[in-house]
């Protein structure tokens, strides 16, 4: 059996499983489901096996509300005895010869043999394709984005990296240059070390990507993939590899290059002259440690003790800006999973039956208080331009519709609207017109080829039924079309008044009524249909249910991959942090000699502890100011491409509290980072350092 049936039976492989076998004329009769009606044959079945089908690999909330049990040849030929004639296929596979025939084709050749009479539907190996990329999209659009966000990272911190450790060797290079050393020979000097700790440094993350190879991959086709092994993919990590070789050396080349000195002279020290920072500072009023702290955290200096201020401003403004993204599109994820009108659940109930809601009860949806409004709607597969393809049929200006995420719905009898994967499936665009069809004229259903106007997108809803070969509609994937595409003669509740309903009815609460009152409520209404249903042997066993949200598939398996994302985002944020605290603290040693000068000049440890203060934390403020809103934008931007990627209304949002606590708590992280190397330098002897140099 598939996994969904064991779950709803609540059994396990090796597991002993009673069977009961009926035959039609039993399940139809008004005793069934008690114990007057028995079995016609009981038997004890060993659960072997789990199974995945073709058409359920990915599955949204409608597909698991359904198992599937395959039993073996021997017991179904036993039913055939009980039951002659009984035991009838329902599925057949087909495999066509595409040199001599298209899909459209066979398919109007076995319309044509179909009984007149009979209901069929086709389900297409282009369908599955389609609903797998659907479902698998989401975390591969999310994980394409943090590993770009992690190459960029890479990248900045590296060349980073790579100027701190040329600009460390600088003033020994211009001592090699004025000795009577080429260009060329000092650059090279400088450059070797770190292309050797280029190329180890790939090496070692290619081996660490294929150690966690049999990690991979992610989401709901890790069950049936022949995996759990080590795998190099060499399209990824062989060029991935090249990429950082030759990316970072030309960084560091370029780097090199521009640091090859071809001045003779040495520079000073740090406080050779006052800039406008200091200048500037001092003119506020601070005290004296406010101001030499904002020049150190400002001004790079001159000479051996030069601080790459720029790197550290720029590495600063990059970690909080990268925590301030991931937090943004984390919070857009959340509110997608947690707003069913995000992806297509307009409604806050669905009335579905398994034939169509009786006349009283649509009454009584009418007159009901607790209701803000309703919308009916039909629900079928047809041909459009020749695809199958999942439809909701409504009322033009239907009070509860699919939210639209382009154009607009509904306004009359002519007009069509698609989700936005079935568009670009179609390679039409808004404004252009399709061809909507079903059957022949010799066929038992028939829609003659209809021409409608395509006037918007919308989000579609994961509402239908669950079966081996029709679709329904899901997100990106369907169409809503007006009831007057129908012809009357499609009609299959026939004669009975009872079946002259809407086969299903979207359901909006007033503001005021809670779940709970509200689901009560409806299920009042269902219960009334039900009694309606079977009171009239023409509809015995029919009946209608109210169901609450049903997710998609892409949001179920987005779930099923659980926070593997979140994580991967926030370890780069952390990676980013680190790079940040790693940063700080060279900045505040390479200032070791400029403390130990103004302990010469009479600072106690409390101001110089009180100038290292100052520096991370104007360090911190400027990397707070540009990061936050950058990260922001840049959350904001990623998630609404995400949530376009899957044809959800893209609603982003930003979690202030959290962005907050990323601004107070990078001040606090930054003074922290740098307490440690500004107390070991206040330490330090003056005369020792000041020797040194």
């Amino acid at each position: 059996m598939t996994a969904s049936a064991a779950r709803i039976l609540g059994v396990r492989v090796g597991q002993m499983v009673p069977l009961g076998f009926y035959s039609n004329a039993q399940t139809n009769s008004p005793d069934f489901g008690s114990p007057r009606v028995v079995p016609r044959l009981k038997v004890k079945a060993r659960l072997v096996g789990l199974v995945v089908l073709n058409t359920q690999l990915v599955q949204d909330d409608i597909d698991r509300t359904y198992g599937t049990v395959f039993l073996d040849q021997a017991l179904m030929q036993k039913l055939n005895h009980l039951e002659p004639g009984e035991l009838v296929p329902v599925l057949y596979g087909v495999q066509i010869d595409h040199a001599h025939a298209t899909i459209t084709q066979v398919e109007r050749e076995l319309i044509g043999v179909v009984p007149r009479g009979a209901t069929y539907e086709f389900h297409v190996t282009s369908s599955v394709d389609s609903q797998v990329e659907l479902a698998i999209k989401p975390e591969s659009v999310a994980l394409g984005a943090f590993g770009a966000i992690a190459a960029l990272v890479c990248l900045v911190l590296a060349a980073q990296a790579i100027s701190r450790l040329l600009r460390r060797g600088e003033e020994d290079r211009r001592v090699l240059r004025a000795l009577g050393t080429s260009p060329a020979a000092a650059a090279i000097e400088g450059l070797l070390g770190v292309l050797v700790a280029v190329v180890f440094g790939t090496l070692l993350a290619f081996a660490v990507a294929a150690f966690l190879s049999p990690l991979a991959p992610l989401g709901p086709v890790r069950p049936v993939y022949p995996g759990g092994r080590f795998a190099i993919d060499w399209t990824v990590l062989g060029v991935g590899v090249a990429v950082l070789i030759l990316g970072l050396g030309a960084i560091a080349i370029a780097q090199a290059n521009r640091r090859a000195s071809h001045r003779t002279l040495l520079t000073g020290g740090s406080f050779a002259g006052r800039s406008k920072v200091l200048r500037g500072a001092s003119a506020t009023g601070l005290p004296v440690a406010g101001v030499i702290g904002i020049h150190f955290a400002l001004e790079s200096g001159q000479g051996r003790t030069a601080v790459p201020v720029r790197s550290v401003l720029f590495g600063t403004a990059l970690a909080v800006a990268l925590v301030v993204t991931t937090l943004t599109f984390a919070s857009g994820l959340s509110n997608l999973v947690s707003r069913p009108p995000l992806y297509g659940w307009n409604w806050d109930y669905l009335l579905q039956p398994t034939s169509n809601i009786p006349p009283k009860a649509v009454s009584l949806l009418n007159h009901d208080p607790k209701i803000m409004a309703w919308s009916g709607a039909d629900y079928t597969d047809l041909e459009i331009d020749g695809q199958e393809v999942p439809i909701l049929a409504e009322n033009a200006r239907a009070k509860v519709a699919p939210p639209i995420l382009s154009g607009h719905g509904l306004d009359n009898q002519h007009q069509i609207v698609l989700g936005a994967g079935t568009l670009a499936m179609l390679h039409k665009h808004i404004g252009e017109t399709v061809v909507v069809s079903l059957g022949t004229k010799d066929a038992p259903a028939f829609i003659k080829p209809t021409a409608l106007l395509i006037v918007g997108t919308a989000t579609l809803p994961a509402v239908g039924y669950n079966s081996f070969v029709a679709e329904h509609t899901s997100m990106g994937t369907g169409a809503i079309l007006p009831l007057g595409v129908f012809p009357a003669a499609l009609d299959n509740s026939g004669a009975d008044p009872n079946l002259h309903g809407p086969e299903m009815a979207f359901v909006r609460m007033r503001s005021d009524v809670n779940a709970r009152a509200g689901r009560a409520d409806l299920e009042r209404i269902a219960k009334t249909a039900n009694k309606i249903f079977a009171a009239d042997k023409n509809t015995f066993g029919n009946s209608v249910s109210v169901l609450g949200v049903l997710q998609p598939v892409q949001i179920v398996n987005y779930r099923s991959v659980g926070s593997t994302p979140v994580i991967l985002a926030v370890g780069l944020a952390v990676g980013a942090i680190l790079a940040l605290g790693l940063t700080l603290a060279s900045s505040v040693r390479r200032r070791r000699r400029d403390l130990a000068m103004l302990k010469t000049l009479g600072f106690t440890r409390r101001q110089l502890a009180a100038v290292v203060a100052w520096q991370s934390t104007t360090t911190a403020l400027v990397g707070v100011v540009v990061g936050i809103p950058l990260g922001i934008i840049i959350g904001r931007e990623l998630w609404t491409l995400f949530a376009r990627s899957i044809n959800a209304v893209p609603d982003p949002t930003v979690p202030v509290s959290s962005v907050l606590f990323v601004g107070v708590g990078t001040l606090v992280f930054a003074n922290l980072v740098a307490a440690l190397p500004g107390r070991s330098a206040a330490r330090t002897s003056a005369a020792l350092v000041l020797r040194a140099e």
